[in-house]
C-alpha cells in the first residue's frame, strides 16, 4: 500500500469519527456557552462537575476501546461468530463497569462538602451531580455499540447517532436552562435525556441495519449470539480495557485534577479552566479521531502479521495530526479573544483564558504524539506498559509540576496550564518507544 493510499484509507475511517467528535465538541461549547451566559457561579459549578466525570467518562471509554482491537483482529481472521458475540459481551462488560463507576461517584457525592470548593457553588454541584451520574449506564452502552461498529469500518452510523444525540442536547439546553429557568439543572437533564436515546438508536440501527446482517450471512449458524442467555464475561475484553482505562484516567488526571488546584485559586480561575479546557478539546478531539482511525487499520494489519503496514499506518497518522494541528491552533490564535467572549460575560475570566494560549500551543506537538501512539499501542494489544509510562506523565511529572508552578512559583492559574506540556510529550515519547519495539523486533 502507497502513501497516498494509506492517507485515504485513515481519512475514510477518521472523518466521521472525527465529525462525530467535533459534534460533540459543539455540544459541549453549547453547553458552557449557556451555562456561561446565565451566569457564573454556575459556569464554575459545571467546570468541577464536568472534571470529575471527565475522570470517569475517560475510565469508561476505555473499557469500550479495548471492543476496537479485539472484534478488528477477528474479522480480520474471518471468525466471524465470535465477531457477533463479542458485541453482546462488550454491552455486558461496559454495562457493570458504569455501574461500578456509579457506586464510586455516589461515595463521592456524600462527600462534596470536603473537597474545598467555594460554599456558594455546592447547591449547584449538587443538583448537576446527581443528574450526570444517572447517563453513565446509557454512555457506556452507546461507547459499546460505537466501539464495534467502528472496528468493522462502520464509522458513519456512529457519527450520525453522535450528532443527533448533540443536536437534542442543545436544543433541550436552551429549554430547560432559559426557557423553563432551571440553570444547571436543565443542563443536566438535557444531557441526561440525550444519553438515554443515543443507545436506543445505536441498538435499533445494528439490529435493524446491514452490518449485523453481513456478518450474520457468513456463518453457518448464529444461534449461540441470537440465544436469550445470560452472556459470561468476555475476560479479554477486561483485560485489555483495564490498562486503558487506567491509562486514559491518569492522562485526564492531569486536567481534572488541575481543576481543584483551579477552584483554590478562585471561581474566575475554575471558570477560564472550564473554557479552556472545552476550547482545547477541539484539538484533542481531531487528534483523536485519526488516531482511532490508524487503530482500526493497524489491528486489522496486526492480525494478517504485516508490521511494516503497522508501522507506516502509525507514522502517516502522526503526520496527518500534526497537519490538523497547526490549522487548528492557528484558527483558534486569531479568534482567541472572540472566542473568550462567546462564552464568558466576565472580563477577568477571558483575561485568564487568552493567558492559557501560550501552553496550549505549546503541548500540540506532544499530543499529536501521544495520541498517535497511545492508539497504535491499543491497535496492537500493547496496553499494560502504557500504564507505567502514563504514570510517570502525568502522576510524576505534570500534576506535581502544576502544583509547584501555580503556588510555589506564583504563577497562579497560567502555571497550572505550563504543566500539560511537559506531561503530554513525556507520555508521547514513551509509548513511542515502546510502539517501535514491536517493529524492530519483526
Amino acid at each position: 500500500m502507497n502513501h497516498r493510499s494509506r492517507k485515504a484509507a485513515i481519512f475514510t475511517l477518521a472523518y466521521p469519527i472525527v465529525i462525530a467528535q467535533l459534534g460533540t465538541i459543539v455540544q459541549g461549547w453549547a453547553d458552557t456557552i449557556m451555562v456561561g451566559q446565565y451566569g457564573t457561579p454556575e459556569l464554575s459549578a459545571a467546570s468541577f462537575v464536568n472534571n470529575i466525570f471527565n475522570l470517569c467518562i475517560f475510565f469508561l471509554l476505555g473499557i469500550s476501546y479495548a471492543t476496537t482491537p479485539v472484534v478488528g483482529t477477528l474479522f480480520s481472521q474471518g471468525k466471524y461468530l465470535k465477531v457477533l458475540s463479542t458485541l453482546r459481551e462488550s454491552n455486558v462488560v461496559n454495562l457493570l463497569a458504569s455501574l461500578f463507576i456509579v457506586l464510586l461517584l455516589l461515595i463521592l457525592y456524600l462527600n462534596l462538602d470536603h473537597l474545598g470548593q467555594p460554599a456558594e457553588l455546592l447547591p449547584l454541584i449538587r443538583s448537576y451531580f446527581i443528574v450526570l451520574l444517572l447517563s453513565l449506564p446509557f454512555l457506556s452502552l452507546f461507547n459499546s455499540m460505537k466501539q464495534f461498529s467502528d472496528a468493522l469500518g462502520d464509522t458513519c452510523t456512529p457519527m450520525w447517532m453522535m450528532i443527533g444525540g448533540n443536536v437534542i442536547n442543545i436544543l433541550l439546553n436552551y429549554l430547560f436552562i432559559f426557557v423553563c429557568d432551571m440553570g444547571l439543572l436543565g443542563a443536566g437533564l438535557a444531557t441526561l435525556i440525550a444519553r438515554v436515546l443515543m443507545p436506543l438508536a445505536m441498538w435499533l440501527a445494528l439490529h435493524h441495519g446491514s452490518l449485523l446482517r453481513s456478518l450474520r450471512s457468513r456463518v453457518s449458524s448464529h444461534s449461540t449470539f441470537l440465544a436469550p442467555r445470560l452472556l459470561p464475561l468476555n475476560f479479554q475484553l477486561i483485560k485489555l480495557g483495564l490498562p486503558i482505562s487506567i491509562q486514559l484516567c491518569l492522562e485526564a488526571s492531569a486536567f481534572n485534577i488541575s481543576a481543584i488546584f483551579m477552584g483554590w485559586i478562585g471561581a474566575s480561575a475554575l471558570a477560564a479552566h472550564q473554557v479552556m479546557a472545552t476550547v482545547s478539546s477541539l484539538a484533542f478531539m481531531v487528534y483523536y479521531g485519526i488516531g482511532a482511525a490508524a487503530a482500526i487499520r493497524i489491528a486489522y494489519f496486526q492480525g494478517q502479521n504485516e508490521w511494516d503496514e503497522v508501522r507506516k499506518t502509525a507514522l502517516t497518522a502522526l503526520w496527518m495530526s500534526v497537519a490538523s494541528g497547526v490549522v487548528l491552533v492557528s484558527f483558534l490564535c486569531i479568534f482567541g479573544t472572540s472566542i473568550a467572549h462567546i462564552f464568558t460575560t466576565s472580563s477577568e475570566v477571558a483575561m485568564l483564558f487568552l493567558s492559557f494560549f501560550p501552553p496550549f500551543i505549546c503541548y500540540q506537538i506532544g499530543d499529536c504524539l501521544q495520541i498517535t501512539y497511545a492508539n497504535a499501542l491499543r491497535g496492537i494489544k500493547d496496553v499494560r506498559a502504557m500504564m507505567l509510562y502514563a504514570f510517570i506523565a502525568y502522576i510524576l511529572v505534570s500534576l506535581p509540576l502544576a502544583y509547584i508552578f501555580a503556588f510555589p512559583f506564583h504563577m497562579g492559574a497560567v502555571g497550572i496550564w505550563w504543566s500539560f506540556p511537559f506531561g503530554l510529550t513525556t507520555a508521547g515519547l514513551c509509548y513511542y518507544f515502546q510502539f517501535r519495539k514491536h517493529y524492530v523486533r519483526s
